[in-house]
């Protein structure tokens, strides 16, 4: 097709060479075209198309609560092994719901691309977000798009907002943990920020990590069913199981004590952090599910997640304590010593979500 001409290409998309254009993202022809064939096409929003889909009222009982979370993803590389920026914006805003307590309702997605993204980069990225609310289910009812000049960003952005459900009699939260509360990790740490760091190429890792980006909905349940006295649930996403306790135990004003023995890494996961010199309880995951249940209640949650999908390599983690004046996260390392575990200084591993 010869630059500027303003048909279709062959395989009846609204492409102009095939990129995304500054006009895809100015509210005319070509912007209602993009929506049409590219996002209405695989999501399916309520019709008509107008400034805001209109839901059913759900049948919210006596006592339930609904939920509302918002992400933004910027991960770089937008494709890496496991996944890409698409999937990953539906499981870490369905994530965000499910670990507290809600049942994801509707999602919304605006997306901000780069003039110059090739169209089929683009497909791929809402076909991945299109199969994962499909899995979930969930539906993408509305969204926004906008297009900026070459430089004024990396490929694409996608900015998402969650609505969910918490049915009644149902309380997570983090300054709920007690004294002798036990923590539970649902798989291996660090998959997703080992995934991308050797996607991305700079470093020249040789590596067959894949990302953990997926749904822990189905582990949420399965949990809340063993353990119906579950204190707390939370994701490990960025600064991993290490941050996300430090946050735990401060809202607790506890100690949380970890095994360094019983947390599970992958031998490729510790591989490359050994090479460029970080810590795997450091990294991020997307797939992921911290617990802390009470103590009668470990082996029935612990059992529960192991028989769940993505939680066969479940395992006992830690333990809360009363806060002690070592700080608020302790390390039972490998070796058999004891030692703190400090907050996560910098930035280790930039745009991993």
């Amino acid at each position: 097709m010869p630059s500027g001409s303003r048909g279709r290409d062959a395989a009846g998309r609204c492409a102009i060479d095939g990129k995304v254009r500054l006009d895809h993202g100015e509210g005319g022809a070509a912007t209602q075209r993009l929506v049409r064939e590219i996002f209405a096409a695989r999501f399916r929003p309520p019709e008509p198309l107008d400034d805001a889909a209109v839901l059913p009222a759900a049948a919210v009982a006596a006592g339930a609560r609904l939920a509302l979370t918002t992400d933004a993803f910027v991960v770089r590389p937008p494709f890496f092994p496991g996944g890409d920026i698409g999937k990953l914006a539906v499981v870490g805003t369905v994530n965000d719901l499910a670990v507290s307590g809600a049942e994801p309702l509707a999602l919304t997605a605006a997306f901000i691309l780069e003039e110059g993204l090739d169209l089929r980069d683009l497909e791929r990225v809402v076909d991945g977000m299109a199969g994962a609310a499909a899995a979930v289910p969930v539906r993408v009812v509305a969204g926004d798009t906008k297009v900026v000049g070459r430089g004024e960003a990396d490929r694409i952005f996608v900015a998402t907002t969650g609505l969910g459900l918490v049915p009644p009699g149902r309380d997570l939260r983090s300054d709920a943990v007690r004294p002798g509360d036990r923590v539970l990790i649902s798989g291996p740490v660090g998959d997703h920020g080992a995934a991308v760091l050797a996607a991305r190429g700079d470093l020249g890792i040789a590596s067959t990590v894949r990302s953990d980006c997926a749904c822990v909905l189905p582990l949420v349940r399965a949990l809340l069913a063993s353990a119906p006295h579950a204190r707390c649930l939370r994701d490990p996403t960025r600064g991993g199981l290490a941050t996300t306790v430090h946050e735990l135990a401060a809202s607790s004003r506890l100690t949380v004590v970890l095994d360094e023995r019983a947390i599970p890494v992958r031998p490729e996961v510790r591989r490359t952090c050994d090479l460029v010199g970080m810590d795997p309880l450091y990294l991020a995951c997307e797939g992921r599910l911290i617990a802390v249940v009470p103590p009668e209640e470990a082996d029935a949650a612990l059992a529960a997640l192991r028989g769940a999908p993505d939680g066969a390599a479940a395992a006992l983690a830690g333990t809360a304590e009363p806060l002690g004046r070592f700080g608020n996260v302790l390390l039972r390392t490998a070796a058999g010593g004891t030692r703190p575990m400090a907050p996560l200084e910098g930035a280790q591993l930039p745009r991993i979500c």
